[in-house]
């Protein structure tokens, strides 16, 4: 017969689990997740993990705040620097609340060198990292893409005045996103331009690192236009966008059944 610490473990990770991967399919529908989810996910997320920790484990209490404490510090941070949105701040958070350890009574990762010390202290990390490692992977497959579209249509990849823009820029450029022609740009409302034309001086293209949502009907005007009177050619540079949602609820999903991969490639890069 199953323990209540277990039922309520169980609660948090399955919570956890709908909860994000609803959110994750919002975010690359809509590329919104209203607060509601949030609100809902928190009070349910620190009742479980109170509940069992008063019950069973009250001298983890103080862990558990360090854990919330650190993730909540690391998550504001990412936010008010740009590096994560803020359905994706919001995330971690919870997460925190919810699965502030390593639920190691449920599941015990499949590989044992992947199970490092910070899961047992601050797991929400541990997702973390694997979420970074996960998007990273998918800067390789950019890279790829845009290699095999080089040698498929023999052009350069750079043409025109984008040639001239920083190296930095380029490479940011080829792990994010990839060449499209500009009719499929203007039916996929989710693929966002990397690119811009000067308002004067069509010709003149630009990239843009940062795509955002506002403002990218005008963008793809402006390309469609250059392009409709042969300033510039059809293909631009554009990006999916991926939320990063998506990557913290595959990281968290690893972290159960595999572990911390980030802990994993160190330890098998030094070779220990």
């Amino acid at each position: 017969m199953l323990s209540l610490q277990v039922i309520l473990m169980a609660a948090s990770v399955a919570v956890s689990l709908a909860i994000l991967i609803y959110a994750s399919w919002r975010d690359y529908v809509c590329r919104e997740v209203s607060n509601k989810v949030w609100a809902i996910y928190a009070p349910i997320a620190l009742a479980l993990t109170l509940s069992e920790l008063i019950l069973y484990e009250p001298f983890s209490l103080q862990w558990y705040a360090l854990s919330v404490g650190v993730t909540v510090a690391i998550a504001l941070l990412l936010f008010y620097t740009g590096g994560f949105g803020g359905a994706d701040s919001k995330a971690l958070m919870c997460i925190a609340l919810a699965l502030p350890f390593a639920p190691v009574v449920l599941f015990s990762p499949l590989i044992p060198s992947a199970i490092s010390p910070q899961s047992n202290i601050i797991f929400p990390i541990v997702i973390f990292g694997n979420a970074v490692l996960f998007a990273a992977a998918s800067g390789v497959y950019m890279l790829l893409r845009n290699i095999i579209w080089h040698k498929r249509h023999k052009v350069p990849m750079f043409t025109g005045s984008l040639a001239c823009e920083s190296v930095g820029k380029k490479i940011l450029v080829l792990i994010t996103g990839y060449k499209m022609n500009i009719c499929k740009l203007k039916e996929k409302w989710h693929i966002y331009p990397m690119e811009d034309v000067d308002d004067r001086y069509v010709e003149n293209r630009k990239l843009v690192i940062v795509p955002k949502e506002e403002g990218r009907d005008k963008i793809v005007q402006r390309l469609s236009n250059a392009i409709e009177n042969k300033n510039i050619d059809c293909y631009v540079w554009a990006t999916p966008g991926l939320p990063m949602l998506i990557f913290v609820t595959l990281g968290l999903i690893v972290a159960l059944f595999g572990g911390d991969m980030v802990w994993l490639l160190v330890r098998t890069v030094l070779g220990s």
